[in-house]
């Protein structure tokens, strides 16, 4: 074990080029030389024994990038008869399985049990030392539940059941039909993009000297880090701040704006930040970083400048740096085809997905506003049905919603009010708030609420926002509403289970139904029962 408590990177592979670069472009994470846990994932998704196929005529798909679009795109096109190449430098599965949505859920369930056991007293239960957590257990946990789910991501899954030529190496376009892998040639009729994005840390003077984390290897600490700087306060810097500061770290997130998570409404938001600041959190807004050094005893110092001109500095034993994405698009001579791109927006798609070369799509973070696992997977069968079938499905169809994975949790489906205001669409809010609703009380778990927009005049449902515990699991209802045409109204006749939090979204449309009930209306139903009487 290296001295600051990360895992030694792993020993290249076979292949044309280490597993684990950390200076790459297309960078995985840092894997545990010796943990069993590490050493199955890379026997799933980067054997070091691969063995490349030789390509035979042509393929329908070849796809590059074994990230969730590729994954999908590639295993959906051969599960309907095409003839596939799937192209992985680095490590199956991308960021999701690797150093994104598997790992980081897993380090928050294990945070969630101590913030629990922390608000126990609350609950009838005396304070105990149960929430002072072994971290190097957590993160074994981590690393035995990522190897776990890895095998739907196997290099051997996709060849021997799903019947993909997967090829691990570098790929690069050669000729308007033809990539070129580990010194193969592989000729296409289509291909696919899907070389997804990677962490990027802001230009500060001193912050790569000083040495800093990012999602991509925060994941291979074994040792807590006492003291942790976070720089962003999106969602990737929001959840990880409040995840290890409930293990043990002592957290300060800078951010640049005024509030956290500043993409979402103010007052969501505002939720969150005073969740941060009760479990001391140190917030740091309006901020801007200057210069990170090291001090005499090898902490980093981080001097910034707040938003009124004041000037501060803090120390600290690790820096992580959650405050942006960059596409993966060098090195693919994408010029060499047509393919236009550029360092921020990455390949240029239209709606149907397809480049500024007619033969070549993209999915994915690679060339997409919305950076998410189910984004990527539901842009994969986008590109499956146009690429190989002639098919005009658009990307701007799809119903997208997200969450924040905070405690609480912050998810939102569809149009902000800002953005249907700005589009002149007039619109009406109902905002249920969760101390209004039973089984939030009974979970002590009542700050919160529920908001849905609706087309001012009418119940269509245009998006909506919920902050709760468990806001993740709720949004699901109102993207259903959207996509299936289900006004407000009609969720008011949706019988939910007593007491569930999710019965917020029932007393929503309740309070639409009651707008319905004008004066005129109360003054004819009063007529009509005092003659029947």
């Amino acid at each position: 074990m290296q001295p600051n408590g990360r895992a030694p990177d792993r020993a290249p592979s076979d292949g044309d080029e280490p597993v684990t670069t950390a200076t790459s472009p297309h960078s995985g994470p840092h894997l545990l030389a010796d943990d069993p846990h590490d050493r199955e994932l890379a026997a799933q998704v980067h054997p070091a024994d691969w063995p490349n196929p030789e390509p035979t005529g042509r393929y329908n798909l070849v796809v590059l990038g074994a990230g969730t679009a590729g994954l999908v795109t590639a295993a959906g096109a051969a599960g309907l008869g095409a003839r596939v190449a799937l192209v992985e430098s680095h490590l199956m599965g991308g960021d999701c399985l690797n150093v994104g949505c598997v790992p980081s859920k897993c380090l928050i369930r294990s945070s969630r049990v101590v913030g629990d056991l922390r608000a126990a007293a609350e609950l009838g239960f005396p304070a105990t030392t149960a929430g002072h957590p072994d971290f190097p257990a957590v993160m074994e946990r981590l690393r035995r539940i990522r190897a776990r789910i890895s095998h739907h991501d196997s290099a051997r899954r996709f060849r021997d059941e799903l019947g993909v030529d997967v090829f691990l190496g570098r790929a690069r376009f050669a000729s308007p039909d033809t990539v070129e892998v580990a010194g193969r040639t592989l000729r296409f009729k289509r291909a696919v993009i899907a070389t997804g994005a990677r962490a990027v840390a802001p230009p500060i003077e001193g912050l790569a000297e000083s040495g800093h984390l990012t999602n991509e290897s925060v994941f291979a600490l074994t040792t807590l880090p006492r003291r942790l700087a976070v720089i962003g306060g999106g969602p990737i810097g929001c959840e990880l701040a409040q995840a290890f500061a409930r293990l043990g770290s002592k957290v300060v997130l800078l951010h640049d704006s005024a509030h956290v998570l500043n993409r979402e409404d103010a007052d969501a938001a505002e939720i969150v930040q005073q969740a941060f600041v009760r479990e001391d959190i140190r917030l740091v807004l309006g901020a801007t970083i200057t210069r990170v050094s090291r001090g005499a005893a090898g902490e980093r110092l981080l001097a910034y400048r707040a938003a009124d001109g004041s000037a501060g500095e803090v120390a600290v034993d690790e820096i992580l740096v959650g405050a942006g994405r960059a596409p993966n698009v060098e090195d693919l001579a994408l010029d060499r085809v047509g393919v236009a791109w550029d360092r921020q927006r990455g390949v240029h798609v239209d709606d149907h997905l397809r480049t500024t070369n007619p033969r070549v799509f993209a999915a994915g973070d690679v060339c997409m506003t919305h950076k998410f696992t189910h984004a990527a997977d539901f842009a994969a069968r986008i590109v499956i049905q146009n690429a190989l079938f002639f098919g005009r499905r658009q990307l701007s169809a799809l119903t997208i919603p997200w969450c924040t994975y905070t405690d609480p949790e912050i998810a939102h489906v569809g149009l902000y009010a800002h953005e249907a205001e700005a589009r002149g669409i007039r619109v009406t809010t109902f905002t249920v708030h969760m101390r209004d609703v039973d089984r939030a009380l009974a979970d002590g778990e009542e700050d919160g609420f529920v908001k849905i927009h609706v087309r001012k005049g009418s119940d269509e449902i245009l998006g909506g926002t919920i902050v709760a515990r468990h806001a993740g699991e709720m949004i699901g209802e109102l993207a259903l509403a959207i996509v299936g045409k289900i006004g407000l109204g009609t969720l008011a006749n949706v019988i939910h289970p007593y007491p569930t939090q999710a019965e917020a979204i029932r007393k929503a449309g309740d309070a639409y139904n009651r707008t319905r009930l004008t004066p005129l209306v109360k003054r004819l139903f009063t007529t009509f029962l005092r003659l029947t009487r």
